[in-house]
């Protein structure tokens, strides 16, 4: 199985995955809107990983405590100045010289109980107004709180920021040192796009709800905690029937929040879904024009937008009744406060400013609760997506040598020699993707050094898989594979990978010039190495035509490259590591026959002295090859030399008979 053959199996599995909508996935696989297998391990180890900002997580307590005591206080202050205005207007209309006692007796006489009640309540002085500076020193007070109370959120909030970076920052880069350390096996078994979600939508989606619930959930249950104090201390009787709105507020919420919780996931389902479909159709947007099909294309694109547009427009609409929920029960709520408050007021036991008070606590007792009750799918999805990268990061690792040690004693790697010759020895191989699929199966063969050994057989018979393992991408069922002697088990993949180049069939170049491309093997090469390089391999022959010669931009996929110019680049970066044991998989395929003839010429100068692996499907390529090995389902069935091989008329010679003797009926 080819690294490109897998890689188009991935993709494929990707592109079915999204296309078929898995439940609660984003549009990259994203797990939006779904709930944790594990919800408390997962949320305990995502809590873990802020412990190293424990200190300005205190911080933003701390703050946060400060700030909810701003808006605790506040109303208890435009209270007092209500209370201050209220008291001075029935004052100023009492009797001058007379007392409180005075104003209550005469209510009294003229039968008129209830204001005397109204009076009692009061804090009063007969013919005194309404102290103006008083009421603006109570106002200019409760400026400076709510101007404090600010501050410090803003505070709060920037430490917030800067935890939750910090901590996703640390996060994406375990991620990536992680993923750089996973065996290739790990790669086969999860589609390119399932990766990238965890590696980019899950963490993003980590960052947004750490910093939403780290600031607004701590907020909003200091909120609650305050405010709900106040409310006692104002009047327990009003706080008791403010308290009976909360559970019909909550029920009302959780069942509204259940049923578009559903059409969220079906909203991201079909997002999938419509992406798959346009990014499909953009991808291959030729053929689609080749063969006639935009209209087709078109009709599906309005099936899936339509699809969208339904259950997005469904989802939003129910999640859109909470708010009208909450406020009629606020509403609610606030009429009967009103109304309570108001006979209190009358009958003496509270003052007007109290009353006042009271109403804005309860207003605000409503929003915490509202937020609280918001953030529960939030804080959900936040710890799914958590989980998620958790399962990445305790993905089992490739272990060197030097990793596993024995109690008590330090393994060590096999001494590197500073001579390399090449000589490659599989000693009674077995080796399977899947332990119920035997692949190879005691496999043995010597490779000299200098020698170049031609791989072939049909699709699916073992021969990329054989140089995967001379790179330890994958670890033996059973056997040895020798380098110079030494089993590749014993050395470090590093070390064992630094003495081989590689030539894909699948061009990968990186964004960046053609020169930073070539150099990839070697950052450290000089400019007349690279050139060098380039002559040898043909780049040097078409670079001279571009704009910017060598510092041509190009970017992941060489869209301004030809497959060929793609290809010949690749080579040079080959040849410009100068590697002990080369490894060429079908590296000629994209290119003209003329630039194949010479490419051969300029390898086999980079094959002196070296051990060359060659997979290649034209058999015309391989002529000169000193050994060549039939492959046909794991197992070698014939090796020689091209003309033993054509003389013995088997395998190969019906390879090349199917190639070169005549067209297939």
């Amino acid at each position: 199985m080819s690294d490109a053959k897998k890689a188009g199996g991935t993709m494929k599995q990707t592109e079915r995955i999204v296309q078929q909508g898995g439940p609660g996935r984003g549009p990259m696989g994203g797990m939006v809107g779904q709930k944790a297998d594990d919800f408390g391990s997962s949320a305990r180890r995502l809590i873990a990983r802020l412990r190293p900002a424990r200190g300005r997580a205190v911080a933003v307590l701390l703050l946060g405590i400060g700030s909810v005591a701003s808006v605790v206080v506040g109303p208890w202050l435009l209270g007092r100045a209500t209370d201050e205005v209220f008291n001075g207007f029935i004052g100023g209309r009492l009797p001058e010289g007379s007392t409180k006692a005075d104003a209550v007796a005469n209510a009294e006489a003229a039968g008129d109980g209830g204001f005397a009640d109204f009076l009692r309540g009061l804090d009063i002085v007969p013919g005194q107004g309404v102290d103006f500076d008083k009421v603006g020193h109570i106002l200019l007070i409760t400026l400076l709180v709510y101007l404090g109370g600010q501050v410090l959120g803003w505070l709060q909030g920037y430490l917030v920021n800067d935890i939750v970076q910090a901590t996703v920052r640390q996060m994406r880069t375990d991620v990536e040192e992680k993923v750089h350390r996973l065996p290739l096996a790990y790669f086969d078994k999860q589609p390119r796009g399932e990766l990238l979600s965890r590696v980019t939508n899950d963490i993003d989606n980590v960052a947004q709800n750490l910093q939403q619930t780290m600031s607004q959930l701590l907020t909003s249950l200091l909120m609650v905690v305050g405010v709900l104090g106040a409310m006692f201390w104002v009047s327990p009787l009003l706080a008791v029937i403010s308290l009976v709105s909360v559970p019909i507020a909550m029920f009302a919420t959780s069942r509204i929040m259940k049923r578009s919780q559903s059409q969220f996931i079906n909203q991201w389902r079909q997002t999938g879904r419509l992406n798959a479909q346009v990014e499909e159709s953009i991808s291959g947007h030729a053929l689609v024009t080749v063969f006639g099909r935009r209209q087709a294309v078109e009709e599906e694109f309005d099936a899936a937008n339509e699809e969208l547009y339904q259950s997005s427009y469904r989802a939003q609409f129910i999640s859109g009744l909470v708010m009208p929920m909450m406020m009629l029960i606020g509403n609610l709520n606030y009429v009967v406060v009103a109304v309570v408050g108001g006979l209190r007021v009358a009958s003496g036991s509270l003052s007007l400013g109290e009353v006042q008070a009271f109403i804005q606590y309860s207003r605000t007792f409503t929003q915490p609760i509202t937020q609280i009750a918001s953030m529960a799918n939030l804080l959900q999805s936040g710890v799914a997506s958590a989980e998620r990268v958790f399962e990445l990061l305790d993905a089992e690792e490739e272990v060197d040598p030097v990793e596993v040690r024995p109690a008590g004693r330090q393994a060590t790697y096999a001494t590197r020699s500073a001579v390399v010759n090449g000589e490659v020895q599989f000693s009674d191989v077995s080796f399977s993707y899947d332990a119920d699929e035997p692949l190879i199966e005691d496999l043995s063969l010597v490779a000299h050094p200098g020698q170049m050994v031609a791989i072939v057989g049909p699709t699916g018979a073992g021969k990329t898989t054989l140089v995967n393992l001379i790179m330890r991408f994958y670890e033996l069922d059973r056997g040895r594979i020798l380098l110079d002697g030494t089993d590749i088990a014993t050395m470090s993949r590093a070390d064992l990978r630094s003495r081989i180049g590689m030539v894909l069939q699948d061009t990968w170049l990186f964004e960046g010039t053609i020169r930073d491309n070539i150099a990839y093997g070697r950052p450290d090469a000089t400019e007349e190495e690279i050139r060098e390089a380039a002559r040898a391999t043909y780049v040097d022959r078409f670079v001279h035509s571009l704009p910017e010669g060598y510092d041509t931009l190009v970017d992941d996929e060489g869209s301004n490259l030809s497959a060929g110019e793609r290809q010949l680049i690749t080579i040079a970066r080959a040849f410009l590591a100068q590697p002990a044991l080369l490894i060429l998989d079908e590296a000629t395929s994209s290119v003209d026959t003329r630039t194949e003839l010479l490419l051969q010429q300029a390898m086999a100068a980079l094959r002196t002295d070296r051990t060359s692996f060659v997979i290649a499907h034209r058999l015309s390529t391989i002529r000169d090859a000193d050994l060549i090995l039939v492959m046909e389902h794991g197992r070698i069935v014939e090796q020689g030399s091209h003309a033993e091989l054509l003389g013995r008329d088997g395998a190969f010679a019906r390879l090349h008979a199917a190639q070169f003797a005549a067209a297939a009926v």
